[in-house]
């Protein structure tokens, strides 16, 4: 009984790795957030495009993977659903943090940015960062679920009952339009993006913007793409021909619709560095 128990439980070798199989299938299923500019639904073409699926799509191809599967969810439901093999790769610009680096793996970086808030038009609270809302108690601040300014918020001393969670950026407008809220935490692009699709004077970006100082530092944010952590495969070689791209200048003429440029190239910060805990 013995032999027979440790013949049914011994690790299957022959295993077909997500890397081979969708290089076999030459298709391969991307998650994203529909958070413009980082992967959304355009909406005139009907097809997925932005930052991180264009990438996806000329790094696949590369691998011999010619066709992608876009499937939108939730921003906080990316992960889950990643691990749930619901999709075999994130492509929506996810940041690499510690904490997600404990769900997930992440390739090297594709992009680095910084912060902003959208306001009331005029600041009629002079919000310019995290440490004013914290300091501000009757301000509300509205972020969107599963994203780093949550954390950020929640970092710099801004107090729960002052945050708002909402489920896309468009619900977190309405919210401040209507007067729920007070600004909106994004990244500067999805700011500027937002900004720009609204056309609204009722809103505005915030000027003089300060990026949250947390443990001594600046904070900036990553953009990776993200993987199953035992798709170690996978994750490695699109990392090979992730280095050969990022900063090239096809890379640099596809992105550039999308807002990013040389300012936001990532250097070479390694997804090792930013996924451990200071």
């Amino acid at each position: 009984m013995g032999a027979i128990f440790w013949q049914a439980n011994r690790p299957n070798t022959n295993a077909e790795t997500t890397l081979a199989r969708i290089q076999k299938a030459n298709s391969v299923r991307i998650g994203f957030a529909n958070e413009a500019p980082y992967g959304y639904l355009d909406t005139s073409s009907g097809k997925v495009t932005g930052e991180a699926p264009e990438i996806a799509k000329a790094i696949l191809k590369r691998m011999g993977v010619d066709h992608v599967e876009p499937i939108v969810a939730d921003f906080g439901s990316l992960i889950p659903g990643l691990k749930a093999k619901r999709f075999d790769i994130i492509a929506a610009g996810m940041y690499i943090t510690p904490q997600r680096a404990k769900e997930i793996s992440f390739s090297n970086p594709s992009y680095a940015i910084g912060e902003s808030f959208i306001v009331k038009a005029g600041n009629p609270l002079n919000l310019h960062g995290y440490e004013d809302v914290r300091d501000n108690s009757d301000a509300k601040l509205g972020v969107m679920g599963g994203s780093v300014e949550q954390g950020y918020a929640r970092d710099m001393g801004v107090n729960d009952n002052q945050v708002l969670v909402f489920s896309d950026y468009n619900s977190a407008i309405l919210g401040l339009k209507g007067g729920q809220i007070d600004a909106v935490a994004a990244t500067d692009l999805t700011v500027n993006d937002l900004l720009q699709k609204q056309d609204s004077d009722e809103i505005e970006k915030a000027t003089d913007f300060q990026d949250p100082i947390i443990d001594g530092q600046t904070i900036r944010g990553y953009g990776a793409f993200g993987f199953r952590q035992e798709d170690v495969a996978l994750r490695e070689r699109f990392n090979e021909e992730l280095a050969k791209f990022i900063g090239s200048p096809e890379h640099l003429e596809l992105v550039k619709k999308f807002g990013f440029d040389q300012s936001t190239l990532p250097g070479d910060v390694t997804a090792k560095e930013l996924s451990e805990a200071p």
